[in-house]
């Protein structure tokens, strides 16, 4: 198996932009394998734009390795392998049977395959946990014992559901296999395309296909070729014709499959397209053909106006941009007054038009939030500071977001509308992004509380 060639984690830029499989590691050992479309992209997204599991390890991460592929499938297969020779931690810790996936295979006289959850240890290969298996599996392996189970061999561990499914589509259309215990007698629906033996497959043919299917699966797709090129030169020695024609077939097309598949898009691809779908979702909410691209949201945090903060998050699109975080201590003294809060927050934060503004503002809370918010952008322009953009100030949208029911708030509009209405990715994100707000205004609340009680004691 090949091995990673490491560099410098300040030498981001001088990964290939490659399909293949790379791997952050630490000085002593490896900390987490993933596989790209572009490994450079992939690479530098865990650092430009760390996930929460990220931020459990990037810190520790001092080197990056990676291993160029041929292909999309190529890598896909690659990083199974590694991941259960190598058993990186940050993928093991995560490991978990409805995420992790292993293509099944019966050790039968016309063995099935089939996509699995059925745990088994990295190591080994064994499983362990024979009771559990997902619906994928055919119905009598899932209420089978152990023994049964034995009589299977595991390919595995696939992170990535979609892509091994797809993976299995296009390896049918080379190597046809059964999926189901019994055929007919006569040809089923799977037969009329070419991707079921039928009902009377010659018995050994049959299972050699399904070693070169087992032995692509586990990464060895080159001897496969070299087997399959090696039988039609036997096969047309022998002016078995036929047979040479099947088996060139079967060559060209699982060159042309491995080759040309394009599994997965690199997650700034998925990112790009993902966003363009919600930015949409958003332009018909908000009734505007502008781009909404980046979205800040507030809120305040206090106990009875005492240490009053206020978070402003940023968010650009769809992904947090913690560099443009800030917090505020509320100047406002005396009762708690949450719409004077909410005005003082904006006011302060409007006037750093060297901030890019906002195209769209999320405030915490009801219509006097949002009325609050409409009154500290109305009384800016009206003060006609010569270094604000008044233009761009009345571009910005602004909605209200209230926790009790989570129902968004407009201007101008008599009735709101409740998230659990809108697509699920659009209420994600608004959930995402208020719940961010209000994290960060209670970490700030708390860390100004804490440091009155000291000082106090002191």
């Amino acid at each position: 198996m090949e091995k990673f060639q490491y560099l410098s984690k300040a030498k981001l830029n001088s990964l290939p932009k490659a399909p293949g499989v790379y791997a952050l590691a630490s000085l002593q050992t490896v900390l987490y394998i993933g596989k790209a479309a572009n490994i450079r992209n992939r690479a530098k997204n865990h650092f430009q734009q760390s996930t929460y599991r990220d931020n459990l390890f990037i810190q520790d991460v001092t080197k990056v390795g990676y291993i160029k592929t041929d292909s999309d499938i190529d890598a896909l297969l690659l990083e199974s392998q590694l991941i259960k020779k190598q058993q990186p931690r940050y993928n093991v810790m995560w490991k978990d049977d409805k995420k992790y996936f292993y293509v099944a295979i019966t050790k039968e006289k016309l063995p099935r395959v089939f996509l699995t959850h059925q745990p088994t240890d990295f190591a080994t290969g064994a499983s362990t946990d024979a009771s559990r298996a997902i619906p994928t599996a055919p119905p009598e392996l899932r209420s089978a014992g152990r023994s049964l189970r034995q009589g299977i061999n595991y390919i595995g561990p696939f992170v990535e559901g979609k892509a091994i499914k797809q993976v299995l589509k296009l390896l049918r259309r080379v190597f046809p296999y059964y999926t189901a215990k019994k055929h007919g007698q006569l040809p089923c629906s799977w037969c009329h395309i070419d991707l079921c033996p039928g009902p009377a497959p010659q018995e050994k043919e049959y299972q050699k296909n399904i070693k070169k299917l087992t032995a692509v699966l586990k990464g060895k797709r080159k001897s496969v070729l070299s087997s399959l090129k090696k039988e039609m030169q036997e096969a047309s020695k022998l002016h078995d014709f036929e047979k040479a024609a099947f088996t060139r077939d079967q060559l060209l097309a699982l060159e042309h499959t491995i080759s040309n598949a394009a599994l997965f898009v690199s997650p700034l691809q998925k990112e790009k397209q993902d966003w363009l779908a919600v930015e949409k979702e958003l332009q018909k909410i908000l009734k505007t053909t502008k781009r909404i691209s980046r979205i800040e949201a507030y809120d305040i945090s206090n106990i009875q106006g005492q240490q009053a903060t206020g978070s402003q998050v940023t968010f650009l699109k769809g992904a947090p941009a913690k560099d443009s975080w800030r917090k505020y201590k509320i100047r406002i003294a005396g009762k708690p007054n949450d719409f004077a809060m909410i005005e003082e927050l904006l006011l302060r934060r409007l006037q750093h038009p060297e901030w890019p503004y906002p195209h769209l503002m999320v405030i915490d809370g009801g219509k006097g939030q949002l009325s609050a918010a409409l009154k500290a952008i109305s009384n800016l322009t009206k003060l006609s500071y010569p270094h604000l953009n008044e233009i761009k100030l009345r571009d910005i949208k602004v909605v209200a977001l209230a926790k009790k029911r989570n129902e968004l708030f407009f201007p101008g509009r008599k009735n709101s509308v409740l998230l659990s209405d809108l697509p699920k990715p659009v209420e994600n994100l608004f959930l995402f992004i208020r719940d961010e707000a209000h994290r960060f205004a209670i970490s700030y609340h708390r860390t100004l509380r804490s440091k009155n009680l000291f000082l106090k004691s002191s």
